[in-house]
């Protein structure tokens, strides 16, 4: 046919056998013929599952589907010069490579969010894996169009993930809520936060190269800096911020020290995490954690350890004997009132961490305990030979071991007893 003058039609005959071969595997494969606008239409939960199925796709069409028509029409157009083969290729292959890479392209268009970034970089992983492949099988002129457009998806997803860490960046510094959360446990900003830059240091590569790609920054170190920058907020303005809503201080304090200690042992469990992160500033975090659960028990226990003071219950006179039985029973119904309010609020509180929880009642026991047992055994005989000893020792040492362990379990003081019971 190209002999005898009829170049145009061998190439569309040929074009349209083909191409009911490649139509067909793009079916097989789970390539739709969808428009741009078709694409971006879709919700994202659709296309969060098509943009896994088109990576797969892709793969296969580029290095094995158009790669074995690029060979085919070589060996069928050898002797008539590249022009056939290549005209037949691209007519073979042009509409199929453009309905392919116009849904990497709507993705890259599409509107941006935080949660899109994950499936965002693999789409510009796979694609940036491909290029090579791409122009090896699009190399000649008549295919620089298909060459193209894949180096400016590629471009526009770049842009993409940047812009959707800027959102990110925004939205933890921007997060509004002022409603606190209910016993100072793990607030939902801090999970979403750190959750996201753990299955960022999944993609520390990807993600540093286009950070330092950006005009703006030109340090290798620019995404250990910018996940600092995003913990720095959330310990320092976003969680102290919130904290304040509580209006009891240990309370705010017990917040503060939940929150970073999640922080913590989120970045402990993500080696390449605690990597990017580094010790040092790993230990400024954990510094951090137990100053709020130092604040928290000088904000709880001081006042009720006061009780237990000897000053203000001797009467002039015998040390020894000189004691003011008045005085020690108001002191007694000051430490019970005072560690029945705490015990029944703290109990409502919760520390999710169990160690964390552990840690903290073992803490409270060790101040707690002996000063009670101390203070106990020096004034006992005192309200027991008096009226009504019931009324001012409403505790053994034994009870207030038993009791701080109902402390941050998140339970009201009586399903505790239930529970022990049970």
């Amino acid at each position: 046919m190209i002999a005898a003058g009829y170049f145009r039609e061998c190439v569309q005959v040929y074009g349209s056998v083909r191409k009911s071969a490649v139509d067909s595997t793009f079916k097989k494969l789970g390539v739709e013929k969808l428009s741009i606008g078709d694409i971006q239409r879709l919700e994202w939960e659709a296309l969060n599952a098509k943009i896994g199925k088109w990576i797969r796709a892709a793969k296969v069409c580029i290095r094995v589907l158009f790669a074995s028509e690029k060979r085919l029409c070589q060996q069928i157009f050898e002797d008539l010069g590249t022009s056939a083969d290549d005209a037949c290729f691209m007519e073979t292959v042009k509409g199929p490579a453009i309905q392919l890479f116009n849904f990497a392209e709507a993705i890259s268009i599409s509107r941006r969010s935080p949660e899109k970034l994950f499936k965002i970089l693999d789409l510009h992983d796979a694609l940036q894996d491909l290029l090579p492949d791409i122009d090896a099988v699009f190399y000649s002129k008549s295919a620089e169009s298909i060459r193209v457009q894949g180096t400016e998806i590629l471009s526009r997803l770049a842009e993409a993930a940047r812009g959707m860490l800027s959102e990110f960046e925004n939205a933890v510094l921007r997060e509004p809520s002022r409603v606190p959360v209910p016993g100072g446990t793990i607030h939902p900003l801090t999970r979403y936060v750190m959750n996201y830059i753990s299955l960022i240091s999944d993609y520390k590569q990807t993600l540093g190269e286009l950070i330092v790609s950006r005009p703006a920054t030109g340090s290798r170190y620019s995404m250990i800096r910018l996940l600092r920058t995003w913990i720095s907020p959330i310990t320092k303005f976003n969680l102290e911020g919130k904290s304040k809503h509580y209006k009891d201080n240990s309370l705010a304090h017990l917040f503060i020290m939940n929150n970073v200690h999640y922080i913590v042992q989120k970045i402990k469990g993500s080696p390449e995490l605690r990597e990017m992160i580094g010790d040092f500033y790993l230990k400024k975090l954990t510094g951090k954690f137990r100053q709020a659960a130092t604040r928290y028990q000088r904000a709880t226990w001081v006042g009720v350890l006061y009780c237990l003071r000897d000053e203000g219950l001797h009467v002039s006179g015998s040390f020894s004997s000189g004691v003011s039985r008045s005085a020690l029973r108001e002191r007694f119904k000051s430490f019970n009132a005072m560690f029945e309010e705490v015990h029944r609020m703290q109990a409502l509180w919760l520390i999710p961490d169990t160690q964390l929880r552990e840690e903290l009642q073992i803490s409270i026991s060790e101040k707690l305990i002996p000063a009670y047992r101390s203070f106990l055994g020096r004034f006992r005989t005192h309200i027991e030979n008096g009226r009504h000893p019931e009324n001012y020792i409403k505790y053994s040492v034994e009870d207030l071991e038993t009791a701080v362990l109902d402390f941050f379990e998140g339970y009201a003081v009586s399903q505790h007893s239930r529970r022990r019971s049970q």
